[in-house]
């Protein structure tokens, strides 16, 4: 049986961070994301021994093992041997995972590619124990995160949640650890006037979240008063955001995006490095009116906001600074699981 799954990558407008355990325990998190068609991919083939094998398409790396219990957590692809042992099948497994996003790119694909291979490994634990109950998005975004959290990678679970459920979303993350999800039903023509001005602009420069995340919690943690009342900002513009997108409101969405940026900067040392700087200004001089980092920063991708009929000048502009410009629409699907042909 060979059987197939994808997930969204996300753009997160503002919020980020704020949904981190070590903040949002204490002060609560917002975020404003969209899932994005730049798709987490996994395929999974039942063998007749017990023996499993995954591999990653974009990283180059395999791991394999003559049983499940026997993969070991050593630093390579420990994210997806988490989720292969949280389900535990009693089938041999062939899996194979690649994203069309870069990776280190600041759009959520690792979360992204943890929700399709659980998404996956839950399909087919549904046929194999013939039962009718499968877990629901919200249990397997959950889930992703959780093995996130038990590996020690330091990260909030907003990307989970966007690649389960696709869309527009307001969520809001509590300090008992609940999360709540608000879809954000906007108007085709707002969606289409977003797909058209926004700019997804990779700088080139991978960049580790964890590491950044470290750095921002741990002196936020430290009582830095600079760094704590960033991450407020940041938490306020993700609920100006939410009322901006639902008022159709593209000039306030842009100053928004631009209020996060700043905020953003003074929550680490090199959240923008010289090469984004370059980028942002290099756009915002061809045409943007907002500019935001994607993800913990350091590295990864930028999201500009054009002027009207102005992106095509700004994507000019990045792609002679020798930027990547990476096309995408939005995604409202969400997990999606199939079996193949």
């Amino acid at each position: 049986m060979v059987i197939r799954s994808r997930t969204p990558t996300r753009v997160d407008f503002a919020g980020g961070t704020t949904d981190l355990e070590a903040f949002s325990s204490r002060e609560g998190g917002a975020v404003v994301s969209a899932a994005i068609d730049r798709h987490a991919y996994c395929t999974l083939q039942t063998t007749s021994a017990n023996d499993i094998v995954i591999r990653s398409q974009d990283l180059e790396q395999f791991v394999a093992a003559a049983e499940i219990r026997e993969l070991e957590f050593d630093g390579n692809l420990d994210l997806l041997k988490a989720a292969a042992r949280a389900l535990d099948l009693p089938v041999g497994l062939d899996i194979t995972v690649r994203c069309d996003a870069p990776p280190g790119s600041g759009t959520g694909s690792s979360a992204s590619i943890g929700v399709a291979l659980l998404g996956l490994l839950d399909w087919l634990r549904s046929r194999q124990c013939r039962r009718s109950y499968r877990l629901s998005r919200f249990e397997l975004a959950e889930m992703a995160s959780r093995l996130e959290q038990d590996l020690g990678i330091i990260g909030g679970k907003q990307d989970q949640y966007a690649a389960a459920l696709g869309g527009f979303n307001y969520m809001e993350f509590s300090s008992d650890g609940s999360v709540v999800v608000q879809p954000l039903d906007l108007p085709p023509s707002l969606i289409c006037d977003l797909e058209k001005h926004l700019v997804l602009c990779y700088s080139g420069q991978s960049r580790l979240s964890g590491s950044t995340n470290l750095k921002m919690i741990s002196a936020y943690q430290a009582g830095d008063e600079v760094v704590g009342g960033a991450l407020r900002t940041v938490k306020r513009v993700a609920r100006d955001m939410h009322r901006a997108l639902l008022g159709g409101d593209l000039y306030w969405f842009a100053d928004l995006l631009n209020e996060e940026w700043e905020a953003r900067r003074l929550l680490a040392e090199g959240v923008v490095t010289d090469r984004m700087a370059e980028l942002h200004e290099t756009a915002m001089a061809a045409g943007a009116i907002g500019a935001k980092v994607c993800g913990a920063g350091g590295g990864g991708c930028l999201l500009f906001l054009s002027q009207p009929d102005r992106e095509g000048a700004v994507r000019r502009a990045l792609a002679n600074a020798d930027g990547r410009i990476i096309d995408f629409s939005f995604d409202f699907r969400g997990l999606q699981v199939w079996e193949a042909w």
